[in-house]
């Protein structure tokens, strides 16, 4: 089916009911469960006029490619968000606000940087084509909705692309553990384009260089480290909070 993509989980179906019933095309429902959770799903997508469709076990496998689908899958239609970051940055009506994810490769985190991203109100995720995992079905169950409202732009350069945003008045603020200056202290209320490692070896040699500026989120207990999510969230919770007492 052309512009649809197939969704699973209890949480990405429900929230997508929820949010825009209108492009949840199908349910499929595992027809042994007959548990209370299955049928308040089934009784909320008949309330929204949903097609549910019981199948089996090995039917909902297929359809998710053996991922943990918890005995529902839904097909939803895409909508169109762009896919070059000038499209992104035309449409933008305050200082724009972006993402630059160097190397995530794990769904569950990319899902949840997406999650992050679209509450904060980001305009815009970007990610090289490699070294990159991309929007799989993992992904849109980890970040419940978000894969389908933020748009994410995969590039093939990410230091040349960077290069551009900065020509474009975008400030490049990278976060690295490394580096002298805490978040808390930058000057944030501009256009900015956080910059993030992926796991393990964090921002490339490259990429780093490529940043006007490093800054670290202070740690303040035991914890060495913290999750690219958990980051990226610090990093755009205190960008939103300087925008508004600006």
């Amino acid at each position: 089916m052309p512009n649809t993509r197939v969704i699973h989980g209890f949480h990405a179906v429900t929230s997508r009911l929820r949010q825009n019933p209108a492009s949840v095309k199908e349910l499929y429902l595992d027809a042994a469960r007959e548990d209370r959770r299955a049928r308040v799903l089934a009784q909320s997508a008949e309330s929204r006029g949903t097609r549910i469709v019981r199948v089996d076990e090995k039917r909902l496998d297929g359809l998710t490619h053996h991922a943990r689908h918890q005995g529902v899958a839904a097909v939803v239609e895409v909508a169109a968000l762009p896919t070059h970051i000038e499209d992104v940055l035309e449409g933008v009506q305050e200082p724009p606000l972006l993402l630059i994810l160097d190397g995530v490769t794990d769904p569950h985190n990319l899902g949840a940087c997406l999650r992050v991203a679209d509450a904060m109100g980001v305009h815009a995720v970007i990610a090289p084509k490699d070294r990159a995992v991309g929007i799989t079905a993992v992904v849109s169950k980890v970040a419940s909705g978000a894969a389908e409202t933020v748009p994410y732009i995969p590039v093939t350069n990410l230091a040349r692309s960077m290069r551009d945003l900065k020509a474009r008045g975008i400030w490049l603020m990278g976060a690295d553990e490394r580096a002298e200056q805490d978040v808390y202290r930058a000057r944030l209320s501009g256009p900015v384009a956080w910059v993030l490692g992926g796991e393990g070896e964090g921002m490339r040699r490259l990429t780093r260089e490529e940043c006007d500026e490093l800054v670290r989120i202070p740690m303040l207990g035991s914890v060495e480290s913290l999750n690219v999510s958990v980051s990226a969230g610090i990093c755009l919770a205190e960008t939103r909070r300087q925008r508004q007492a600006a």
